[in-house]
């Protein structure tokens, strides 16, 4: 597989899957079969797509609480071990069993990070992998937390998922919890769609997140998300409760936080913006904004856009639609549909200056836009 990513217009070749403990279980012991049971089917529809995949599964150190009748985490470190130690053999049979209905072998992987740290024991992760995919199974893959307690500092496999993703050279790296993405509470709680940088400005708003994404929180998926996106790797965060969901972010729906990879040359990131073929409003502009930027290459500005649908925030993917109902292209916005009747019609440093706190005034600036016509 080559490092560049190709999940473009919906082409995925081999996806990172990793699957928090909360959606597994339902308290200590308490499994979610029914939930097992349809990640079973949703890893069957990926595999009749031709997609490889890789499940990296959280769940051991619960399992294991229930079995020994514990309802509190244990703090002690030997204890989670142990825990760990009982529970992932558990763990094990439940894949076993979701998956093998569908005739979908199963391959037990735990690591710890110091397969990582080595070139020759990545080289012989990264063979295994590559071994078992070839063959057509599928690898689930936990942290070794019976001889280690790093998951703790990993942050319940995300980081371990990002460097799986990174390591196996997949496409896209799925992070799926309780939560149904990154919200920007400072836009009334609303799911930020799609991520082209994480920015200081990004990682605020991950700040104190509790409880829905369990042990790692937010924070630790955007330091997953960095890892997955300097590996060439787009990576989404998205809730697990719907169990349709992994069709759909393949088919491009903006149905949580979709974070494009880094480095790209312009070109291939303006492909990447062409992935969401669901956009989450319009921008409608006149002849001389489509002209601008279909056939000049320039921003949209916002003195070009006529009108506007939509609920949307500041750096989601909109449609750029003509005053005739042609769609030109899509873009990251750069005002939200609360900003935009404050800017529309007026010039670049108009906006700047009711705006002090922005650094451009375009409403889509040409790098973050992609033509489609």
């Amino acid at each position: 597989m080559s490092s560049s990513p190709k999940v473009v217009g919906g082409k995925v070749s081999c996806i990172v899957v990793k699957i928090g403990t909360r959606l597994l279980t339902t308290g200590p012991g308490e499994v979610d079969l029914d939930r097992l049971a349809k990640m079973g089917e949703a890893v069957r529809r990926l595999r009749d797509r031709g997609v490889e995949v890789v499940v990296v599964s959280s769940g051991a150190v619960g399992l294991g609480m229930g079995k020994l009748g514990l309802t509190e985490r244990p703090a002690d470190a030997a204890a989670l071990r142990a825990c760990a130690a009982i529970g992932q053999s558990l763990l094990m049979n439940l894949w076993r069993d979701a998956l093998e209905p569908f005739d979908i072998v199963p391959a037990q992987i735990l690591l710890t990070r110091e397969d990582f740290r080595s070139r020759a024991s990545s080289l012989n992760v990264e063979a295994t992998l590559r071994n078992l995919l070839d063959q057509g199974v599928v690898p689930v893959i936990n942290e070794n937390d019976s001889v280690s307690d790093e998951e703790i500092r990993f942050g319940d496999n995300d980081v371990l998922s990002a460097l799986l993703a990174s390591l196996c050279k997949a496409d896209l790296l799925v992070m799926l919890s309780t939560a149904e993405g990154l919200l920007n509470r400072g836009d009334g709680g609303k799911i930020v769609s799609f991520i082209e940088e994480i920015t200081p400005e990004i990682e605020a708003m991950a700040g104190g997140s509790e409880n829905a994404t369990s042990v790692g929180g937010m924070v630790t998926k955007l330091e997953a998300a960095k890892i997955s996106a300097k590996s060439g790797c787009a990576c989404f965060v998205g809730s697990g409760y719907d169990p349709s969901i992994l069709d759909r972010v393949i088919e491009g729906e903006a149905v949580g936080t979709f974070f494009a990879p880094a480095g790209l040359p312009l070109k291939a990131r303006k492909q990447w913006l062409a992935f969401f073929p669901k956009t989450r409003g319009v921008l409608i502009v006149d002849d001389g904004a489509r002209r601008a930027v279909v056939e000049e290459g320039k921003s949209l500005l916002a003195k070009g856009v006529s009108a506007f649908r939509g609920d949307f925030s500041r750096g989601d993917v909109v449609a750029i639609e003509t005053e005739n109902g042609e769609v030109v292209g899509q873009g990251a916005v750069g005002f939200s549909s609360d900003e935009l009747p404050r800017v529309q019609g007026k010039e670049g440093s108009q906006i700047l200056a009711d705006f002090p706190d922005r650094k451009r005034g375009e409403l889509v600036h040409r790098d973050h836009l992609a033509v489609l016509v």
